[in-house]
């Protein structure tokens, strides 16, 4: 544990790249490979499911260090980081119980943890008493952060296996893959990631995802029209398909196994050859049209699917790319290549696996057209692929981009705001907005925390400090005084929240100080961009 907060910390001083992979190469070379898995996982984004409540963490604590409540509070705000607060406090407490310094590895510290799980209430806080009383403030707010599932640090998974690859000589693309298809931390488990001989990979385990660069020049700017492929970007779930050893696995671009939300791919897919892998988009599908994304959310997370789910929202594979035939890994090849081996593999195959059409130009001003007609066919825009284009790993630009419609936008006021992560901790972030309704109240339609600078930030937490009117923990409502233009992708009908829309992927386009609360947008604003099928229109 002492070498990963180490670690932690150095990756927290330093901006640069090869700083942060040097300092993972060190890592890995010398903590024991239980603890090196583990890190590789934290590090790679994944998190252990909180087992102690919040609240009972704060109370805990807070009687520990012999507080009142409105006095962990004001730490607490000051601090702007729970897991840093009760680190601060326990190691300041003048009354510390004495006892030996508990110096655990990273995996021993996780046992712990998961030994929380489903332990009763006095015993989770006998444990963590103990553990806190024992731990020195730096292992002890890192022990609290792996717990509560908050960790970040400034390390991409991209950049883990860089490091990984540069200590172990083994190709980083194949560290990539065998991460894919929920990795499991432990000794054994980082030995088979960096060995030689991979042979022995589970059958379900998908590829490392090649994912677009969004378009922000003029795409004639790409060159001949010839050299590109064109598809519709369709709204919907990325996914793979794996078929393999006679069975059948789905994967989300977030490494989730979706196979049982989807039985009638799955049961599709049994007409495909073994050993294939597809790329593509669940959609789902009706009368030949893709549904909006609203109705595809009633399927997503769902344990048990009834006969009228089913029914009401049928659902296909849109596949654009395939990536293994016959077993034989297909991604080194030209996407033209990989796109006729396509073809030939979807040929005769049931209707629910489709082939994701090619959209037809004869000239880049034609293309431009198409695209603007994109929300009127419910998708998001086009997808701009190069013909001689290997599937990549990650974001790589110039091969494949996405040309996204124009964002919705509306003028919002600022209502609530409350502090940040990380770096951003001590400052106030995270922001919700409202618009007007018919009564002329200020009803809360979005929440966003990016679009704007850095100086912004500071200047608007000061003001938050100034005008706030009312506090609800760490949540401050401020004066309805500030507007903001918010841009978003989409807004549909909403029973579930009270300004009865719902806005997908909001953030802040521009502070805008040229206008008053009164000037910011009505809620029927929203109402003119929801078509009769509940969806955002295609009039922004």
């Amino acid at each position: 544990m002492r070498w990963f907060a180490e670690l932690y910390d150095r990756l927290d001083r330093t901006m640069a790249t090869n700083g942060k992979v040097a300092a993972l190469v060190e890592y890995f070379a010398e903590a024991p490979p239980a603890d090196a898995a583990w890190a590789v996982f934290f590090l790679c984004g994944e998190r252990l499911r909180s087992p102690v409540r919040a609240g009972d963490l704060k109370a805990w604590a807070r009687e520990l260090a012999g507080l009142s409540d409105w006095m962990f509070d004001a730490c607490y705000e000051a601090v702007g980081d729970r897991a840093e607060t009760i680190a601060l406090l326990v190691d300041a407490m003048p009354n510390r119980p004495a006892a030996s310094r508990w110096e655990p590895t990273l995996a021993e510290a996780v046992t712990v943890i998961a030994g929380l799980e489903g332990a009763g209430e006095q015993d989770q806080r006998r444990t963590l008493e103990q553990a806190w009383c024992r731990l020195d403030a730096r292992t002890l707010y890192l022990f609290t952060k792996l717990m509560t599932g908050a960790l970040r640090v400034g390390v991409s998974k991209r950049l883990v296996v860089r490091a990984l690859a540069e200590w172990s000589k083994v190709p980083a693309q194949a560290i990539f893959h065998r991460l894919m298809g929920g990795w499991q931390p432990s000794a054994e488990s980082l030995a088979s990631l960096l060995a030689e001989d991979d042979s022995d990979a589970e059958a379900s385990r998908p590829y490392p995802y090649f994912l677009a660069s969004p378009l922000t020049s003029p795409p004639a700017e790409l060159g001949a029209l010839e050299d590109w492929a064109f598809e519709w970007k369709w709204d919907g779930i990325r996914a793979q398909l794996v078929r393999r050893r006679g069975r059948t696995w789905l994967w989300s671009r977030g490494e989730e196994l979706v196979t049982a939300q989807y039985p009638e791919i799955v049961a599709a897919a049994a007409s495909l050859p073994d050993g294939t892998v597809l790329d593509g988009e669940i959609v789902a599908w009706l009368d030949g049209r893709p549904l909006p994304f609203s109705a595809l959310q009633r399927r997503i997370g769902r344990k048990r699917l009834g006969a009228k789910v089913l029914a009401d929202i049928p659902c296909i594979l849109l596949a654009y790319d395939q990536l293994e035939a016959d077993g034989v890994d297909l991604r080194e090849r030209p996407l033209r290549s990989r796109r006729q081996i396509l073809t030939d593999t979807l040929r005769g195959a049931p209707r629910v696996l489709q082939l994701s059409p090619l959209v037809s130009a004869e000239h880049w001003d034609e293309l431009t057209l198409l695209q603007q007609q994109s929300r009127e066919r419910g998708v998001e825009g086009l997808m701009l692929k190069r013909w001689q284009s290997t599937y990549q790993v990650g974001r790589v630009r110039g091969d494949w981009w996405k040309w996204k419609v124009a964002p919705f936008e509306v003028d919002a006021v600022l209502m609530y705001a409350q502090p940040g992560h990380g770096r951003r901790a001590s400052l106030y972030t995270d922001y919700t907005f409202g618009l007007w309704n018919a009564a002329g109240e200020l009803v809360p339609v979005a929440k966003a925390y990016s679009g704007l600078e850095d100086a912004e930030i500071r200047e608007l937490d000061r003001w938050i400090r100034r005008n706030t009117v009312e506090k609800f923990g760490p949540v401050r409502a401020v004066t309805p005084a500030q507007v903001f233009e918010l841009h978003f992708e989409h807004v549909t009908a909403s029973g579930r929240h009270k300004s009865g829309f719902a806005v997908r992927f909001p953030r802040i386009a521009r502070w805008r100080r040229d206008l008053g609360p009164r000037d910011a947008d009505g809620l029927e604003r929203l109402a003119a961009l929801v078509r009769p099928d509940g969806s955002g229109s295609a009039e922004p």
